[in-house]
């Protein structure tokens, strides 16, 4: 199981604006459940609080008040249960390919035989069996973020929680990405919550959409589009994909203007 809840999160921060210590809502009691196997991203604009959210299901931050919980049990702080893809891998230079992944797994504890075979397995599952003993300065960008993913998947978490994960990427490494994370989720099954700004990117890959707006819930968009979505191409010259972005774009039109802070 892998179902992941938001349950009435808030986050305030105390700012220091003109002079006067103010509070100020990153997160105003956001609410949505990504259900077991589900893809979901978070959209809105910069400042509305998508990231805060993302490092509050994470354990890297605490909410102000409110809960997170993966099936049933309530986060406190980091734990495996929860895999983490930052905007950009955040790999150990001085350590190869196959290293960065087995690292995470040391820290599990995972020894021996085990260790080697499982940081192979992810690895080969992102295209990297013959790159394994590269260091990250040896790897372009999109081949470093491949190197973050297996190091998230390899703990076998039940939810893996990704942060903008393709946003540093030039458009084509960019749409390839795209299309082995779809095969990923295909083979793994793995729940899902990943933060985006890319409208096309959100529909592509969601099978719901969370809208905020100031750090709250605007709406929840359902994705009709039936998966596998093997050609991606076909996918976007849908009528589905194409109603579903614009819906999505005037629910994030529905409310600009207003002051946010991340």
């Amino acid at each position: 199981m892998g179902e992941v809840s938001l349950i009435d999160v808030s986050k305030r921060f105390t700012l220091r604006i003109d002079g006067d210590l103010q509070n100020v809502h990153a997160l105003d009691r956001l609410s949505f459940t990504v259900r077991d196997g589900e893809v979901v991203a978070l959209i809105g604009p910069s400042g509305c609080g998508k990231t805060t959210a993302l490092r509050i299901a994470m354990g890297l931050e605490t909410a102000s008040s409110g809960r997170v919980t993966v099936d049933g049990a309530q986060v406190d702080g980091c734990g495996y249960d929860r895999g983490m893809v930052f905007q950009h891998a955040e790999l150990l230079p001085w350590l190869t390919a196959l290293k960065n992944v087995e690292f995470g797994l040391e820290m599990k504890g995972v020894r021996g035989e085990a260790l080697r075979d499982t940081a192979m397995k992810y690895l080969t599952l992102v295209g990297l069996g013959d790159s394994v003993n590269r260091r990250p300065y040896q790897l372009s960008g999109g081949m470093q973020q491949r190197v973050g993913i297996a190091r998230a998947l390899a703990i076998d978490p039940k939810v893996l929680l990704m942060d903008e994960p393709f946003g540093a990427l030039d458009a084509q490494t960019r749409e390839t990405l795209q299309g082995e994370l779809l095969q990923i989720h295909a083979r793994t099954k793995k729940t899902i919550l990943f933060v985006t700004h890319d409208l096309d990117e959100a529909v592509l890959l969601a099978d719901r959409v969370v809208v905020m707006q100031h750090g709250r819930l605007h709406e929840i968009v359902d994705v009709p589009l039936p998966r596998p979505r093997g050609d991606l191409a076909k996918v976007r010259g849908s009528e589905a994909f194409a109603g579903t972005r614009y819906h999505i774009w005037q629910a994030l039109h529905a409310g600009a203007g207003a002051e946010t802070v991340h």
